[in-house]
């Protein structure tokens, strides 16, 4: 019964999100509908003041009316995201502020809910497919194509905000955030929830990825005082997550020889973090509610009254279906899945042709002034290659079965497509996160810091608790592992290949890093919380106890805090001298 009631509210919070979602997308219809000032801005375009650089006097300005002025005749104060939020929240919504900021925290759920979804149902299956096809060992899957998978929220995130404009800080304070909720709130509640357990875990592959992670802030704290870094630079500080996958290989290797195979190869599994076959947020497939049709009697009447439609009637399960659709199928129609379980012919037809047409969307210049002609071509191209597709695959599947020849080109184009959805969505968030903290008067790089990274991270609590909690010793060694494999990832791969990007652009300039004192002082507490499991954890016999999780969470709260403070009050006071 527990298990059914935990599958309806999951259940439950998916309809309240495509609901939220429809509510958003039609008030936004309406507002745009009903008013032609969204006209009158857009021909604002060629009237604005390009000499002006962010958006400083923004916050000298009282009232909605000067701020919504100030938005139509200077340049957009954000880089990201297809919507103009400010805009619409201070020129379309001005006079209802209570429902303005409403519908942006919907849609702010609803941006992380399909960030970690897509990343959890299509993203994660298609490594995860490729690392079978490939026959890749479970360790070098585990610390490439898994990690990759299990890291694609953050990544996506850090690589839209240093690819933006005067938000690499948000993507900056996003990697460093993550990493400290991870290494400090996740295993600190891990090691207090195992505490009654006396749980051990294994000494020399903790000790492995602890120093290594302390090695990797050392080499990101030299960038952050040096403020800058060029495209060879950015190459090598990435490349330091070779040298990680190395290290491990060649760890398990050792130890695979030395004890025989089999210990070893579960220490190898648990550098991937936590198994991509966990979803993310849950899965929500429709198969879940009818696997537990068989429950008995008086649980199935005790749930039907905190599930109001959890029967199995078909005019509900019709009723799911469609309340499901908004947010599942755009990304089903465009995202190849060929995988025995999802398999479905008219989805595949539907994906194949319609993929070629939202990457010609992805890849045309939206935002620049183009010719129809030129955008015309864009999309025919799009158009013909996709139908070319659609018309092949039609031709060559069958109705009940997925193709077993051209496996690769099928969960390359899935890879791709989630890939593409996963930069999409990260796009708009950053731009939602980044307006929020005009908004609000509140510096977004510590909405980076806090919010964003804790959307990004909620994955690897609620993955690596359950790993812990459920799955016995060697569980609890695997989420322990995950949670110092996962930001080694996460700071390498996301972040350095950010670098590689931005510097890429600039090439052979060298990029600047934002001067932020601040960032320094988190880097700090992020290596004060490791050097503190790695002093506790060998003196109190490897043992997870609450002394080490309430130290790690300790150290968080104090850092937490104390950002707030030195970066809120000076923001307040300038306010005030205003």
């Amino acid at each position: 019964m527990g298990s059914l009631v935990s599958i309806s509210v999951r259940k439950n919070y998916l309809i309240f999100l495509n609901i939220s979602f429809l509510l958003v997308a039609c008030v936004f219809l309406i507002i745009n509908s009903y008013s032609s000032e969204f006209l009158v801005s857009s021909n604002f375009q060629g009237l604005r003041d390009s000499s002006q650089q962010g958006c400083k006097g923004f916050h000298k300005l009282d009232d909605y009316k000067a701020k919504c002025l100030y938005l139509k005749s200077h340049n957009s104060c954000v880089s990201q995201g297809c919507i103009d939020y400010l805009y619409l929240f201070y020129c379309k919504l001005g006079s209802f502020p209570i429902l303005g900021y409403s519908l942006l925290f919907l849609w702010l759920l609803v941006l992380f809910y399909l960030l970690g979804d897509t990343a959890s149902e299509y993203f994660c299956a298609s490594l995860e497919s490729l690392s079978r096809l490939l026959k890749l060992s479970p360790t070098i899957a585990g610390v490439t194509l898994l990690s990759l998978g299990n890291g694609a929220p953050d990544f996506f995130s850090s690589f839209v905000s240093f690819m933006g404009d005067g938000t690499s800080d948000v993507g900056l304070n996003t990697v460093i955030g993550g990493a400290s909720f991870v290494t400090c709130v996740v295993v600190g509640i891990i090691s207090i929830s195992r505490s009654k357990r006396k749980v051990r875990v294994n000494k020399s592959a903790f000790i492995r990825d602890v120093c290594f992670l302390l090695l990797v802030i050392v080499f990101l704290l030299v960038i952050l005082i040096q403020g800058e870094i060029d495209l060879w630079g950015a190459i090598g500080f990435s490349s330091m997550y070779v040298v990680y996958v190395i290290v491990v290989f060649v760890y398990t290797s050792h130890f695979h020889w030395k004890n025989g195979g089999e210990g070893s190869e579960r220490d190898g599994n648990s550098s991937n973090g936590s198994d991509l076959t966990i979803p993310i947020l849950g899965n929500l497939e429709k198969g879940e509610i009818e696997e537990e049709g068989d429950v008995e009697d008086g649980s199935e009447v005790e749930v039907k009254k905190s599930c109001f439609c959890l029967r199995q009637s078909s005019f509900c399960g019709k009723l799911f279906r469609i309340l499901e659709m908004p947010l599942y199928l755009p990304r089903r129609l465009t995202i190849p899945v060929i995988c025995e379980e999802k398999w479905s012919k008219p989805y595949a037809v539907a994906s194949v042709t319609l993929a070629p047409l939202l990457l010609s969307a992805v890849w045309y210049p939206y935002d620049e002034i183009g010719s129809f002609n030129s955008s015309l071509e864009v999309f025919g191209i799009g158009l013909l290659i996709g139908t070319a597709f659609g018309v092949l695959v039609f031709f060559t599947t069958e109705n009940s079965s997925p193709p077993n020849k051209c496996i690769f080109l099928w969960l390359a184009g899935g890879f791709l497509m989630s890939v593409t959805w996963s930069y999409i969505i990260a796009h708009e968030l950053v731009g939602l996160l980044v307006s929020l903290g005009y908004m609000c008067g509140i510096n977004p790089s510590i909405l980076g810091l806090t919010i964003l990274a804790w959307g990004n991270s909620i994955g690897d609590l609620v993955t690596n608790l359950t790993m812990a909690l459920n799955g016995g010793e060697e569980g609890t060694q695997v989420a322990i592992s995950g949670c110092y494999a996962g930001p080694i990832f996460s700071t390498l791969f996301g972040l350095g290949l950010s670098l590689v990007g931005s510097s890429w652009s600039k090439y052979p300039s060298s990029i600047v890093i934002p001067k932020d004192p601040y960032l320094l002082e988190t880097l700090g507490f992020l290596a004060a919380g490791l050097v503190w499991a790695l002093v506790v954890l060998p003196i109190r016999g490897m043992r997870l106890d609450g002394v080490l999780g309430g130290g790690l969470l300790v150290v968080y709260i104090v850092s937490l805090c104390l950002r707030l403070i030195q970066t809120q009050w000076p923001l307040q006071l300038l306010h005030i001298h205003t």
